[in-house]
Formats: structure tokens, C-alpha cells, sequence
């Protein structure tokens, strides 16, 4: 079948908020739909058959050729989305290895909650595409494992698992010692005994304490979490235990707990200033002249001065949501200044970061995460100068006229993303600063992903940017979303085929 062309999918987007369509997906409707509160996050464990073990088999052992077509015929059987879906990620735990480093072909893991939410955010009939490019991707990660030693996560070794009563306490003493095997083991006695919420504040703690990864160990702990509270919990342990392990990866470093060493430099500056703060922390009040003076500092600031900074803040009275406004500010403008891996990774770590920092329930995990949060940003600005140039591009900017023009409509902005970038986030500012519905825009990129999205990081910036603007401050969301254009797919990019071969799956 040919892949339909570009103005075959594109219709102008009106007043009213209508999406790009794509009448092509029509075929999708043989497949049984995701409702929404299917595909959301349910507040109790989702119904599962009673041993997922033959379809994470079937995901593992189908070649990669035929993994679209096999599962779609699962699907039209009655396999589940959360089956499905619990299936990719525990194939991918059991599978990859979160090492030399939690990212490359470990992205098949890290990106299951990323097409979750892709999935989540899309109507109804469109809901499994993300899922099927999910189920692709992990194989073509599956080969490259295999070629790199093919790796197995081994059962746990129940003879040294800890008491229930001790668990929480061997934990964190394996964690601060970076002990592998000992952090195994406890892992596996807490999930048995601890709360869902007791745990992920624990992995909470670890997930921020250093920059190794860029971002990933933080990114790998919201979306194990949030994946987990879709597919149940029941199926915790293999991901806890994958997720304590990549934890503790430092790239041969000698043992952190032994050394000062630099990415955990500004770990050591948070917990010094944790207890400088009061009970009064999170009582402040929203203030846009502080973000944006934040932001400014952000721009020169090592990652201690980070933390200080914020730490001032904090103790002068402005809410924690204005340093994270200027956390985020700092991500979008990255993206414009440097569009590429280093940027990407600082809006999808922050997403994560701020994502733990709602969810997490001590005083202390939240402080720390918040804190590590705003020093990850001079992190990752060191990693992009490394990198070569960074353009002067600030978000706090008004923009310069792009061709004499800064209105347009949705398709002519994503047609300009393929050919001019920065043109194209000057357009899409001038539209959300003219009263465009920012929905019709994020529900077009979130389209244009479906089609044109080849890579983990299509899936995960996209979602994290699209998620996170609803997490700025109304005064800083148009400037923080246009820069996403930077990073976004345009309607002109190439096609990424999965149409076609789910079209083809389906008969």
C-alpha cells in the first residue's frame, strides 16, 4: 500500500480546536477500542489473565518482521491494552540491560510509559498506534542486546533476601554503599512489604542524587512508576529490581560513597541545605519576576549555585512552583539554543523530576528532588557546551518577525518545522499569543508523532513537553510550548511507515 502524502492528511485547523486529521486511520477501527478510562491510570490493580508469562513469551520469541502482525491478531483475540502494555515492559526488564548506561537500547524500557501517554492523550480510535511502534522498537532493542552479550535478568536469590521488618533499612544501606547485590535483594523484600507509594518515594530519593545518565535514572523511576500503575502492581518486583540496578550504575567510576566525585557534587550541597529550610517551604507565594530571574541565573550558575539560589528563594517566600517554571523555562530554552540529545534530555529529566516531585510524599524527597531539579540545569548546560555551539536564544525574548510574519495557521507551522525551526516556534508563539487553542497544537504534534516519530526520543520529548505544559504557569506556557518546535516533527518529515504496517497487519 502507498503511504499517503502529506496534504492527504493535513486539513487547517479552525477556531473550534480540530486536530490534523487523518481519515487514513479509519482501518483502525477493526481493532477494539481503548476507552479512556481503560488506558488511564486506574486506582486499583487492572484484571490481567492469569499468567501474562506466554505473551511477554510471544513478544520475545515473534521475529521483528511479524511482531505488528502477531499481536494485532492477540488484540482482535481480546488481549488487552494493560496486557499489552505489561507485556512490553516486562519483556524489556527481562531483556535489556540498564547498563553501560540507563539509555541507548535501554530506551525500549524507558519509552513504554512515554507511548502510554501518548496513548492516554489520543482519541479513542487512535490509541494503539503508539503500541504498536512500542512493540517494534523493543525488538530492534532485543537484537541489539543480543549482539551485545544477550543478557538476562537471573531470578532473585531468595536465600539472602532480607527480613520484611528490615527491608526499608537494607535498602537504603545498599544504596548509600552502591551495592549491587545487596540493593537486589532488598529491593525484592520491600516491593513484597512495602506500600507502592512508600517505594517509589525511596527510589524517588535515589533517582535525583546524581548526574550520571543525563537525566535517565531520574526519567527510568517516574516511568516505571507510572507505567506500573496502569499494568498493576503485582508486577513490580522484575521492574524494581531492573530499576535498583540502573541506579546504581557509575560508569566505572570508583564507589561514589568513597569518593567526591562530580556528578554527586551537588547531591552533597542539597543535603547540606535541606535543613536550612523551614516547615514554611512550600507556602510562598507565585511570583513572575523571581522565574525570571531565576531563569537568568540558570543561564551562568554551576550546580551548586543552583541549589543556592533556589534555596534562597525558597527561604524569601516565593512558591516552589516559580523555580520550577524557571526549571522549565531553562529546558525550553535549551532546546532552542542547542536542538539535539543533551536538550532533549534536560525536558524529559525535568518532566520526570517534576513528576516525582507531585507525587512523592516525604517533606525531604520532595525538597531533594526540587533542589536536584534546579542543579541538573547547569549540568546539562556544561554537557552541551561540550557539544559545540549554542545559539543566543532566550525564551524570555520576544521573538524577531520571521519573514515579516508571525501568524499562521497549524498547517503552515508544522510544515515550516521541517524546513525552518526557529521560524516555526516564532510562528507557533504568534499563534498561542493570538488566542490559538493550544489543544489543536498539541494534539497535531502529538498526530505528526504517530506518523512521522522513528526514535525513542520522538515519543519521549513529545510527551514529556505536551504533558509539561500544563505544569507551567499560564504566564510562561505559550513561550515554553513554541520552543518545543524546535524538537517536534514536521508535517513534511518522512514517513515513519507504521501505518502501513499496521494497515498490512490488519488485512
Amino acid at each position: 500500500m502507498r503511504v499517503p502524502q502529506r496534504r492527504q492528511f493535513l486539513q487547517t485547523v479552525g477556531a473550534a480546536g480540530s486536530v490534523l486529521a487523518l481519515r487514513e486511520l479509519d482501518f483502525l477501527g477493526r481493532l477494539p477500542r481503548v476507552s479512556a478510562g481503560e488506558a488511564e491510570l486506574p486506582g486499583t490493580a487492572v484484571r490481567f489473565s492469569s499468567d501474562i508469562e506466554p505473551l511477554v513469551r510471544l513478544l520475545e520469541q515473534t521475529p521483528r518482521e511479524q511482531v505488528i502482525e502477531r499481536f494485532a491478531a492477540k488484540i482482535q483475540s481480546g488481549t488487552s491494552y494493560q496486557e499489552v502494555l505489561a507485556a512490553l515492559l516486562l519483556a524489556g526488564v527481562r531483556n535489556i540491560q540498564p547498563r553501560p548506561s540507563v539509555g541507548f537500547k535501554f530506551h525500549a524500557v524507558l519509552v513504554v510509559n512515554s507511548a502510554h501517554l501518548a496513548s492516554v492523550a489520543a482519541p479513542d480510535t487512535d490509541r494503539w498506534l503508539p503500541i504498536f511502534w512500542a512493540l517494534d522498537y523493543f525488538k530492534s532493542a532485543q537484537a541489539r542486546d543480543v549482539r551485545e552479550g544477550d543478557w538476562t535478568m537471573a531470578a532473585v536469590d531468595e536465600a539472602k533476601l532480607p527480613p520484611s521488618h528490615r527491608a526499608n533499612q537494607a535498602f537504603r544501606e545498599a544504596m548509600d554503599a552502591w551495592d549491587v547485590e545487596a540493593a537486589d535483594v532488598a529491593i525484592a523484600a520491600l516491593c513484597r512489604s512495602a506500600s507502592a507509594a512508600e517505594v517509589f518515594d525511596l527510589l524517588a530519593h535515589y533517582g535525583c542524587r546524581d548526574y550520571r545518565s543525563i537525566g535517565h535514572k531520574a526519567i527510568y523511576v517516574a516511568n516505571a512508576y507510572r507505567t506500573l500503575q496502569c499494568i498493576g502492581w503485582r508486577y513490580a518486583e522484575p521492574v524494581l529490581r531492573s530499576l535498583a540496578y540502573a541506579l546504581l550504575n557509575h560508569n566505572g567510576e570508583p564507589n561514589p560513597s568513597e569518593h567526591d566525585l562530580g556528578p554527586d557534587a551537588a547531591w552533597r550541597v542539597t543535603q547540606q541545605k535541606l535543613s536550612t529550610l523551614d516547615e514554611s517551604w512550600n507556602h510562598g507565594r507565585i511570583d513572575s519576576a523571581a522565574t525570571l530571574s531565576l531563569l537568568d541565573t540558570l543561564r551562568s550558575a554551576s550546580p551548586d549555585e543552583a541549589v543556592d539560589a533556589s534555596v534562597q528563594m525558597l527561604a524569601d517566600g516565593i512558591a516552589p512552583q516559580s523555580i520550577a517554571d524557571a526549571i522549565f523555562l531553562s529546558a525550553g530554552e535549551m532546546i532552542g539554543q542547542q536542538p539535539g540529545i543533551i536538550a532533549l534530555h534536560s525536558a524529559t529529566a525535568t518532566n520526570a523530576m517534576q513528576y516525582a516531585y507531585r507525587t512523592a510524599f516525604r517533606d525531604q524527597t520532595r525538597r531533594e528532588l526540587l533542589l536536584q531539579n534546579a542543579a541538573f540545569i547547569p549540568y546539562f548546560r556544561e554537557s552541551m557546551r561540550s557539544r559545540g555551539k549554542i545559539a543566543d536564544l532566550r525564551i524570555d525574548a520576544t521573538p524577531a518577525e520571521a519573514g515579516g510574519k508571525t501568524e499562521a495557521d497549524l498547517e503552515t507551522i508544522f510544515r515550516t518545522v521541517s524546513s525552518d525551526r526557529e521560524q516555526a516556534a516564532t510562528q507557533m508563539l504568534g499563534f498561542l499569543n493570538g488566542g490559538g487553542p493550544p489543544e489543536s497544537v498539541i494534539n497535531a504534534a502529538r498526530r505528526l508523532v504517530f506518523l512521522k516519530g522513528n526514535d525513542s526520543h520522538d515519543y519521549k520529548f513529545s510527551s514529556a513537553v505536551l504533558e509539561d505544559f500544563y505544569a507551567v504557569s499560564p504566564a510562561f506556557r505559550n513561550a515554553f510550548l513554541a520552543n518545543a518546535a524546535f524538537l517536534l516533527p514536521g508535517s513534511d518529515d518522512r514517513d515513519n511507515g507504521l501505518v502501513t504496517k499496521v494497515h498490512a497487519a490488519l488485512g
